[in-house]
């Protein structure tokens, strides 16, 4: 219900707001949670975060310059967010992998399709669960979130140099995992 003191041209353009909030919301939504789970590695404070995030882009959205900077905007908030948690709990928390709903998978895809992308998705968050909250969090933000060092650098209060040591600790360590999981795998084939 609008104001009758409020002319309408002003009740349009807070409407209008209202809609690109709830757009910029919706579009983001499952990346900033898949960003801060990978990141805080439990579920429910995951989802508590991820809401946390978004609180403080909506109360910072006049700080934003470039709308088309809004997604690397969010990300460094959501990041920053689960680096502040983790500092404040000093660990980290995990759980089972098979309690995540899992997202509606594609019309088009098979059953078989689902299995695999579902059993890819398992064993990557099983290798990242090998790496150290540092290593994992500039791989991800530098690797999936395609953040440059300088910014993952900045983020995580930390050198661009330690950024890539980091990042190279948690190759070695993935691809470490990686042949493990895959000789595990030739040796239950062949017994």
């Amino acid at each position: 219900m609008s104001d009758p003191t409020t002319p309408p041209a002003l009740d349009a353009a807070q409407e209008q707001q209202k809609d690109l909030q709830n757009r910029f919301f919706s579009e983001h939504l499952r990346r900033i949670f898949r960003l801060i789970y990978r990141i805080v590695g439990n579920v429910d404070d995951a989802q508590d975060l991820t809401q946390e995030a978004f609180i403080k882009a909506l109360q910072r959205q006049d700080q934003l310059k470039e709308l088309d900077k809004a997604a690397h905007w969010l990300s460094k908030i959501a990041s920053n967010t689960a680096i502040d948690f983790l500092r404040r709990n000093g660990k980290v928390n995990f759980c089972e992998i098979d309690t995540l709903v899992e997202p509606l998978s594609e019309p088009s895809e098979t059953p078989e399709q689902a299995l695999l992308r579902s059993e890819h998705r398992s064993y990557l968050e099983d290798g990242l669960s090998v790496l150290t909250v540092r290593e994992r969090t500039a791989l991800l933000l530098r690797d999936v979130e395609g953040l440059p060092a300088e910014i993952v650098a900045e983020q995580m209060g930390c050198s661009k140099a330690t950024v890539r040591s980091h990042i190279a600790n948690a190759r070695i360590k993935m691809k470490r995992y990686m042949e493990r999981s895959r000789r595990a795998a030739n040796q239950r084939k062949q017994s």
